[in-house]
């Protein structure tokens, strides 16, 4: 390693974390946000570490073109942006921030379910429009309702503590995690979890090899008229056999937030009536995004300063 380790950070960053970054004196750093994938592959040479959120994608190219490093670090969750493959074979660390913004998604994922229980979403648009619609727009409670976690890691937890506090009964499915980590978290099998739950909140990364957690099969398993949250990744909910169970009813309303393609063009989904449509905001608070940036400097300062 040189003197100084040459850092790129590729993405928005908490003005802190890069003054964090670039005040320590073994760090040589760039702040070059918004390039383009062919701008990148020009700018990655000579770089030791690449600091990324979810816009900037770190493909086998800018891997291969990037000669000198030796950290790729995400101010973030998951490393969906990242070709991890690649980054192993050149023997390349790959490093994230999972535990930074667990309550801000948790947060939008139960303000979103109070948000289609309260149908807040069309009676704020009817109210705009000039109509005092009342009957429209009469909801329901989360009180003594079935909360039906698919993933119970650290968002999913937060979002049971929450559901708890508002006297839900939670259940949960997850593919690795077997038994409950919360007393008042009952583990069920999927089956179970679609059937009995009034609301479905998804907490789970995407496996593109296995493709979505949610089709047309689960959604005829589901329990007629319930609600559907997303804040988990795009990909893990079928939009086609979702847009079908919300024309058929199956799905009362859903509130999503990631989608299969972003920025996504299913407006069919965006525009129906039952669905609160958001930009992937599951990460975007002050809070959370000062803590992601905090975190990836510290993991950037560890790694290439040792």
């Amino acid at each position: 390693m040189p003197e100084k380790a040459k850092v790129l950070i590729a993405d928005s960053l908490d003005a802190q974390a890069v003054e964090m970054l670039k005040k320590h004196p073994a760090l040589e750093v760039a702040y070059k946000n918004k390039l383009t994938p062919e701008e990148l592959l020009k700018e990655i040479p000579g770089y030791h570490a690449i600091v990324v959120r979810s816009a900037t994608k770190v493909t086998r190219a800018v891997i291969e073109a990037g000669k000198d490093l030796k950290l790729i670090a995400r101010a973030g969750v998951g490393l969906d942006n990242v070709d991890q493959v690649a980054a192993k074979e050149r023997n390349i660390k790959v490093a994230n921030t999972p535990s930074c913004t667990t309550i801000s998604v948790a947060e939008l994922a139960f303000g979103l379910m109070l948000a289609l229980a309260r149908k807040v979403g069309r009676a704020n648009i009817s109210m705009k429009n000039g109509e005092w619609d009342k009957k429209s727009f009469q909801g329901s409670e989360l009180y003594e309702k079935t909360l039906g976690l698919i993933g119970i890691g650290r968002i999913g937890q937060a979002v049971a503590t929450r559901a708890q506090a508002f006297g839900m009964k939670v259940f949960a499915y997850d593919a690795v995690i077997k038994q409950s980590p919360l007393p008042f978290v009952k583990m069920v099998s999927m089956e179970e979890l679609l059937k009995q739950s009034d609301f479905v909140s998804l907490h789970i990364p995407f496996d593109k090899a296995a493709g979505p957690t949610l089709g047309e099969a689960q959604f005829k398993q589901m329990k007629k008229g319930a609600f559907l949250v997303n804040c988990a990744r795009g990909g893990t909910v079928d939009e086609k056999a979702l847009l079908a169970a919300l024309n058929d009813g199956t799905v009362a309303a859903a509130g999503i937030d990631v989608w299969e393609k972003e920025p996504t063009a299913n407006h069919d989904l965006v525009k129906h009536q039952n669905v609160i449509a958001l930009p992937h905001l599951g990460a975007s608070t002050d809070e959370g995004q000062s803590r992601a940036g905090k975190d990836v400097a510290e993991i950037v300062i560890s790694q290439l300063t040792r």
